[in-house]
């Protein structure tokens, strides 16, 4: 079993380190490992995303709570066993300290509205039994993206036969305990281990597979499962500035549960589609605008494509190829949790030379070839162009 981390360590805080501070780098850190942003990742990235998060998640549950952190200061990780109730690290509420930390409704990223990251651990709530969750995928362009939009998506879930009202028969008289588990839904079984010492196992009762109960005279409709599978259109809000795998949950939009419990939920990931002209990183958007010679060096406006329609901006006299135009807030908005602001949009000019000259052509640049005008003398501005240019190499 790998050796704990100490959990300032973990934080990447002092011992000395403020409430305020605490909760920050703990802030950092969920953005970073959450789950729901390591979707598209390989499982070995997954895993290692789980396991960094639930490690921060720990570090945080002891480190914000005044009387668990003095024990942890003064004994270290065997204060769990020096009374007080210890650290209790398998029950505490994870989406409490989400909320805590991010607000909002939701349990992770404060998208309100019923959104909800997903979640694990903890919980302040157990259910034994719970639909299961479909996942799907929407293919979003940045424009959708810059203002958040409605996706309609279709899928197929399970819900409770409309004959039976999902009790697996019309008549309730015909449900009868299970003579197998009696009701429990589940069996022990003995098992003798090599030293002929007995040990126990628990398995799902196979006469009624978890439910407790069997059905004597079958729905026609359903064959008793209470359940019938449809499909069904379920409208899906994305907020503002959402990335490539990242994943809303839409409650109660999974299967339903054979059981009777709650609903799975519907968990859609988002995909983002190629823009034909601008590249995105992150809040920031790049494009790459080619520019003749004369316009470079005689100045002149152009106009770039932005997500609300063309911007016109200009370029001065003398512009370097390389040379990059900021356009403040013309990028995307961070998605509410992630971030704060809007990002920007910027634009590379480069500068196009003719290939092929003609003769009269050449003759008049030949003229101008030994002006001063046309021999380089890098201002501090051009050294710094050029500089980032040469970097590329």
């Amino acid at each position: 079993m790998a050796q704990k981390r100490d959990y300032y360590e973990v934080l990447g805080v002092s011992k000395n380190a403020s409430a305020e501070d605490i909760k920050s780098a703990y802030r950092k850190l969920a953005l970073k490992w959450h789950p729901d942003r390591w979707v598209s990742g390989t499982d070995a990235e997954k895993k290692t995303a789980e396991e960094n998060f639930k490690e921060a998640s720990e570090a945080y549950s002891v480190l914000s709570d005044p009387q668990k952190k003095a024990r942890y200061d003064q004994f270290g990780f065997d204060g769990d066993q020096m009374g007080g109730g210890g650290f209790d690290f398998g029950g505490f509420d994870l989406n409490e300290i989400l909320r805590s930390v991010f607000g909002g409704a939701g349990g992770f990223g404060g998208f309100g509205g019923g959104f909800d990251f997903g979640g694990f651990g903890g919980g302040s709530g157990s259910r034994s039994t719970r639909g299961q969750d479909i996942r799907t995928r929407v293919t979003l362009t940045l424009e959708e993206i810059a203002k958040g939009c409605t996706k309609t998506v279709s899928i197929e879930h399970n819900r409770p036969c409309p004959e039976c009202g999902g009790k697996g028969t019309k008549n309730s008289s015909d449900i009868k305990t299970c003579p197998t588990c009696h009701g429990s839904g589940q069996v022990r079984q003995a098992v003798r281990g090599i030293f002929g010492m007995q040990s126990f196992s628990i398995s799902t009762c196979p006469q009624c597979g978890g439910k407790g109960k069997v059905v004597s005279n079958p729905c026609r409709r359903c064959h008793g499962t209470g359940l019938e599978r449809i499909r069904e259109d379920v409208s899906v809000q994305i907020p503002a500035g959402v990335q490539e795998g990242m994943q809303i949950t839409v409650p109660n939009q999974g299967h339903a549960d054979p059981n009777g419990g709650p609903n799975g939920d519907l968990l859609v990931v988002i995909r983002e589609a190629s823009h034909a002209d601008l590249l995105r990183d992150g809040v920031n958007l790049f494009y790459t605008k080619v520019i003749s010679v004369m316009d470079a060096m005689l100045g002149c406006e152009i106009t770039v494509p932005s997500l609300d329609g063309p911007y016109k901006i200009k370029v001065e006299p003398g512009t370097q190829s390389g040379t990059v135009q900021r356009i403040r807030g013309k990028g995307l908005p961070a998605v509410q949790g992630y971030g704060r602001g809007t990002g920007d949009l910027f634009v590379k000019l480069m500068v196009w030379v003719p290939r092929k000259l003609s003769r009269s052509e050449r003759e008049k640049l030949e003229e101008m070839r030994s002006s001063s005008s046309f021999t380089p003398d890098l201002s501090r501005d051009d050294r710094a162009v050029f500089d980032k240019t040469k970097n590329i190499f």
